[in-house]
């Protein structure tokens, strides 16, 4: 078995939810490997080109694929394109002696798997929706190491391994951060607290109702964390931006651990890392899907949902008056709290990134440090465009 040299060459790009789950999977290989060569290959208009190198990794870029969504002239270039990124990829592979090729998604992985594939290359994929994207529907097809975050994601030769994800939300320990992460985040003790985020772009849909809704949670002693996105600063009736007492509102909040320790309910979308990040620490959530898309959100959503872990709303009714119904009682009950962070816990894995290490140098045949090629980790189980890109 290899034991010196290892180069591993990941793929993925485009958004946080393919970026994050990359870089947490790069650093546990590190962990394991400290002499291994790490590339990250992305494209250069994605979030990669900032997050890559500032996580301390090296990234190389090849052109995006699109993938018409109906006839079209991009349709007749598709095989051009996807055989120029195939010979990008397979230069970036030959350039790096790639021994294993990790892939999660999005933009730049179908050109790698098919480069790598043509390599005899060992082929790891990760999946992080309960609905896979195109590019790992075929990645999958390619190899016998196939991890998942979420149980019954349909693809073949799936293990669920859980969402790797930051070190620092995976080992949170929530009744210990509490009290600091609260006073971080502008908090009073001893009242609820509800953290409201649309993600790093916000959602417009979710802002528009706290906002029409903030007189009732105030009145009712609720704090409000409004994490607006960048740029989606609320405004009131005369162009101030919007206030309230107990309501603080920033466009970004650097450390979500901070969030899911001092939130008594977190209000998201239901993205794939949100949903797992939930579980892993045992956050009480409401989750309000995306109106658009193939409906993989709300099937992300759905183990939580089921085990009464966290509330689902689609975002149609989300509004005011739902907010008063459900919102505030929910806030006002510690007992259901209580009850939905358990059963939260129990659906959660923490050690998703040292699973996924694992299974990389199972795949390439690597010996770690402690003589084996790893076991999958120990950790916790409480646990409207005309083209896409293929993804």
């Amino acid at each position: 078995m290899k034991n010196q040299n290892l180069s591993v060459v990941l793929a993925g790009g485009g958004t946080a939810g393919h970026i994050s789950p990359l870089l947490a999977i790069a650093r546990a290989i590190r962990a394991g490997a400290p002499e291994a060569e790490i590339l990250a290959v992305g494209t250069a208009a994605g979030m990669e080109t900032r997050l890559v190198p500032a996580a301390g990794f090296d990234l190389a870029t090849i052109e995006r694929v699109p993938m018409p969504r109906r006839p079209s002239l991009d349709l007749l270039k598709l095989p051009l394109r996807l055989a120029a990124a195939v010979r990008q990829a397979g230069r970036i592979l030959d350039e790096a002696g790639a021994d294993v090729v990790v892939g999660v998604g999005g933009y730049v992985s179908t050109p790698i798997y098919l480069a790598a594939r043509r390599r005899g290359v060992p082929l790891v994929v990760h999946e992080a929706n309960a609905r896979p994207g195109l590019a790992n529907r075929i990645g999958a097809r390619l190899t016998s190491h196939v991890g998942t975050a979420f149980r019954n994601t349909p693809l073949p030769n799936a293990r669920w391994v859980g969402m790797p994800m930051r070190r620092e939300i995976a080992r949170l320990d929530r009744p210990a951060a509490r009290e600091e992460a609260r006073a971080r985040l502008g908090f009073e003790p001893g009242r609820p607290a509800l953290v409201v985020t649309g993600g790093s772009s916000g959602a417009a849909s979710i802002n528009r109702t706290i906002a029409s809704a903030l007189p009732a949670l105030a009145a009712a002693g609720i704090q409000v964390l409004h994490i607006t996105g960048r740029g989606k600063v609320q405004l009131d009736g005369s162009g101030a931006p919007l206030a309230a007492p107990g309501y603080r509102q920033v466009e970004y909040v650097d450390g979500m651990e901070d969030v899911y320790a001092a939130a008594d309910v977190l209000l998201a979308r239901a993205g794939a890392a949100t949903v797992c990040e939930v579980a892993a620490v045992g956050v009480p959530a409401v989750l309000v899907p995306l109106p658009h898309g193939n409906g993989e959100q709300a099937l992300n959503a759905a183990s939580l949902v089921e085990a009464h872990a966290a509330v689902l709303v689609a975002d149609r009714d989300f509004t005011p008056e739902w907010a008063v119904r459900e919102l505030v009682p929910l806030l006002q009950d510690s007992g259901r709290l209580a009850a939905m962070e358990a059963a939260a816990r129990s659906l959660g894995i923490r050690d998703a990134d040292e699973r996924m290490a694992a299974m990389v140098f199972e795949a390439a045949g690597y010996r770690t440090g402690n003589g084996g090629a790893g076991s999958g980790g120990t950790g916790n189980s409480s646990a409207g465009k005309d083209t896409d890109e293929i993804r």
